[in-house]
């Protein structure tokens, strides 16, 4: 799940230019408002949850990096170490790491911050667990634990450089859309915050 900024000025019908050196994404925002019914874990998992109390700034942005480099996140990799720690060290942020042979392998953040809401902030596995049955199961511990406290509103979004089957992943899990925006922001690998390499399905068209 990726989500960069925000474009609010209105756009025209039909096709507009990206200017080069630029990515644009269609963003859709999806939320529940109770309880969705709870899709079956895939049998015999071999993973786990582990809630990371005090994450440490490394660690995340190599997590973080392992997941979403092919999907272009970047926005946490953007944030100086201390603007990102006061953000994962909040109290009401939660950081999980899925667990798989010893490694950390997913992410889950669910952000309590807004009184009433919860933004399940980021979610994503990395490729080695992609297909396998991971992302329904830690979806199960997502819903779970985010409807363990007094919110009204679980939301998230994903855009159209996130993994081609996150939107329909996040319908099936219980959540209806209820926004779409447009975005466009530098491309990461033209600014070097991600490498040149990163995204191969998606070119780069540098200014």
């Amino acid at each position: 799940m990726s989500g960069q900024g925000k474009l609010s000025a209105a756009l025209p019908d039909g096709y507009t230019d990206v200017p080069s050196g630029k990515i644009a994404a269609v963003v859709t925002s999806l939320a529940m408002l109770a309880p969705p019914q709870r899709r079956p874990d895939p049998p015999g998992v071999p993973w786990r949850l582990r809630r990371v109390a005090e994450p440490d700034v490394s660690w995340f942005r190599d997590l973080h990096r392992r997941i979403g480099q092919d999907w272009l996140w970047f926005s946490r990799l953007m944030l100086s170490d201390d603007a990102l720690r006061a953000i994962i060290r909040d109290r009401a942020v939660e950081i999980y790491a899925l667990e798989y042979l010893e490694h950390d392998e997913g992410l889950l953040e669910l952000d309590f911050r807004r009184q009433g809401d919860c933004e399940l902030s980021f979610f994503g596995l990395t490729a080695r667990l992609i297909g396998k049955g991971a992302g329904r199961w830690l979806m199960n511990r997502a819903l779970d634990l985010a409807w363990s406290r007094p919110i009204r509103r679980l939301w998230v979004h994903t855009c159209t450089l996130d993994h081609p089957q996150a939107l329909a992943f996040y319908l099936r899990s219980g959540f209806s859309a209820f926004r779409r925006q447009i975005e466009i922001a530098d491309d990461p690998r033209t600014t070097g915050v991600l490498p040149a390499t990163a995204a191969p399905a998606i070119p780069v068209i540098k200014p």
